[in-house]
């Protein structure tokens, strides 16, 4: 009998592409292999990208780790980049630590993945030491991801900024449209490209296309977490059309 895992994902409320991004990545996944998942999520407040909004909701995550806790779930996602990225650098770690702290504290201990650190982590399962990225926010909040990629030891050559400032309006970009936005960023030289530093604005269907023209790894935000719950479920990280990092090789 094929095993089956909860995935539960700590979510801005304004966010609706973690939930359908990821289920499609194991979907797929579930077409290649035997295991199964049912997905679970909990909500902290959030309608614009400001720092103080993002501040705010962080406080928040606490009780969603609780709530996703009482459903016992195998693995949580922390569903929002830039939110952990402007608690300053190296936050991730802090984030994914303490959350899993109040998983123990509940008799349900379940490992914690935050999208920031499976951004850092996954460029560095790709070996990537110089990549350049696609991000919806404005252009201090770019910034902001630049500096905190950058303090994890991969240099970012070059970034675009969307400047996008409504969370809804995020989510309702085409990713078809990446196709020509990655041309604007400078791609001589990288060793990847992140084609979505941002879990909220979609992708998934131009990863492989815009990897396939590139002739280089490409990957999100998404691809990342969802990289990183598959090893924290100690199961292979293989989704097919997702892109170099869920190819199976790392």
């Amino acid at each position: 009998m094929a095993r089956s895992f909860r995935v539960g994902q700590i979510v801005p409320s304004s966010n609706v592409t973690m939930e359908t991004e990821i289920p499609a990545m194991f979907r797929a996944r579930e077409a290649v292999a035997e295991e199964r998942f049912t997905f679970h999520s909990s909500r902290m407040r959030m309608k614009k990208v400001t720092k103080e909004e993002l501040a705010a909701m962080d406080a928040d995550s606490d009780r969603c780790a609780l709530e996703l806790s009482d459903a016992a779930v195998d693995v949580m996602g922390y569903a929002c980049l830039v939110a952990i990225m402007s608690m300053g650098h190296g936050y991730h770690r802090v984030s994914q630590e303490r959350l899993h702290g109040r998983t123990v504290e509940n008799g349900h201990p379940a490992p914690v993945v935050t999208s920031a650190g499976a951004l850092v982590e996954g460029l560095a399962a790709l070996g990537a030491k110089r990549v350049s990225v696609v991000t919806p926010y404005m252009k201090p909040l770019t910034q902001l991801v630049v500096d905190y990629i950058e303090h994890e030891g991969v240099t970012v050559q070059d970034s675009l900024a969307l400047e996008i400032p409504d969370n809804l309006e995020v989510a309702a970009q085409d990713p078809a449209n990446l196709l020509e936005h990655y041309k604007r960023v400078d791609t001589s030289g990288i060793d990847a490209l992140v084609l979505s530093a941002c879990v909220q604005m979609p992708s998934l269907p131009a990863i492989q296309q815009v990897e396939d023209a590139l002739g280089i790894p490409v990957t999100s935000a998404a691809v990342c977490t969802t990289y990183r719950m598959l090893k924290e479920l100690e199961l292979e990280a293989h989704v097919p059309g997702a892109g170099a990092l869920l190819s199976g090789k790392y």
